[in-house]
């Protein structure tokens, strides 16, 4: 499969502080993983820079309006205990969004079978009106619809397998039923959203895991719920919030996944694209947050993407 991986030296400005689990530090793993010999055919890509009325796609012009107004010029600020922004935070989250959709385009254009998009800042816990929890844009829900507008498609499935519920994702869709948002996250656990009982107009579909659970729970609510809910939707493309934190040695969580876990997800997603939406699948990176176990699990996500599994 030809698969490309989007990234940008921009990613590395979007500064964070010392010790913030989000820092560029996680790039770096990533970059270490995909220079292995393994993934020599690994096609990479420089993220282009989304123009800000793309991100009204999903977002109000008043929220684009704060973060590009309160970038500093020196340090960091924070929008929330969790959200920082510093000098270069604007131009990374312009080009986190033009990664996805370029990524998208090239998918539908035939020049990619898929894509993994290797991004900071993350995304899902971006709300239509605020950023939080490490977001400022969602760059999957813009994706989303820059496909449905430009691509001309009707269905697009979401599946988030972060360790923590995709909120924002969902806000942006639990009216629509032409976006399917499915999430597997630890439950209860931070933001307090992902139940079940939230369905939205029957588009939502979300599995709530107990910590400590490991991957006899991800393999089951994957093969129960998730999948066969995709699989009805046939969607015309398929979108994934790559977050690796539940990971049994994140420390931001307490699920007991492993790497293999990602790689088998990957695969059965790719399935389904195979199926419905002519095998187009784009990723873009969410949580993760040990970097040795981000980098064995990036490296599972990309060696399925690239059929190796």
């Amino acid at each position: 499969m030809t698969t490309f991986f989007y990234s940008h030296p921009a990613f590395f400005e979007h500064q964070t502080g010392s010790a913030h689990p989000e820092s560029p530090y996680r790039l770096t793993a990533i970059a270490t993983a995909l220079l292995r010999p393994e993934f020599v055919k690994l096609i990479h890509q420089e993220a282009p820079r989304a123009e800000p009325e793309t991100l009204r796609l999903v977002h109000t012009e008043q929220h684009i309006r704060n973060i590009f107004d309160l970038v500093p010029d020196e340090n960091i600020i924070y929008l929330d205990p969790d959200t920082v922004l510093s000098r270069g935070s604007g131009q990374a989250a312009l080009r986190a969004v033009g990664a996805v959709c370029a990524a998208i385009d090239a998918v539908f254009n035939g020049e990619a079978h898929n894509a993994f998009c290797g991004v900071r800042p993350p995304g899902h816990h971006a709300m239509p009106e605020a950023a939080m929890g490490f977001c400022l844009f969602n760059n999957i829900a813009v994706g989303a619809e820059y496909a449905r507008r430009h691509h001309r498609i009707k269905r697009v499935a979401i599946v988030d397998f972060d360790v923590h519920h995709g909120n924002g994702t969902q806000a942006c869709f639990e009216d629509n039923p032409n976006v399917l948002y499915a999430s597997t996250h630890q439950h209860p656990w931070y933001p307090g959203t992902g139940n079940p009982r939230e369905t939205g107009v029957g588009n939502i579909f979300n599995v709530g895991l107990p910590s400590g659970s490991g991957s006899k729970a991800f393999r089951d609510a994957m093969t129960h719920t998730i999948l066969p809910a995709v699989d009805r939707f046939k969607p015309e493309l398929v979108l994934v919030s790559a977050g690796f934190d539940a990971h049994r040695d994140d420390p931001l969580a307490s699920l007991e996944l492993d790497e293999e876990d990602f790689g088998w997800i990957t695969t059965e997603l790719l399935t389904l694209a195979d199926r419905h939406a002519g095998g187009r699948l784009v990723s873009a990176l969410e949580g993760g947050y040990n970097l040795e176990a981000l980098r064995a699990s990036v490296a599972a996500h990309v060696r399925a993407l690239m059929g190796a599994c």
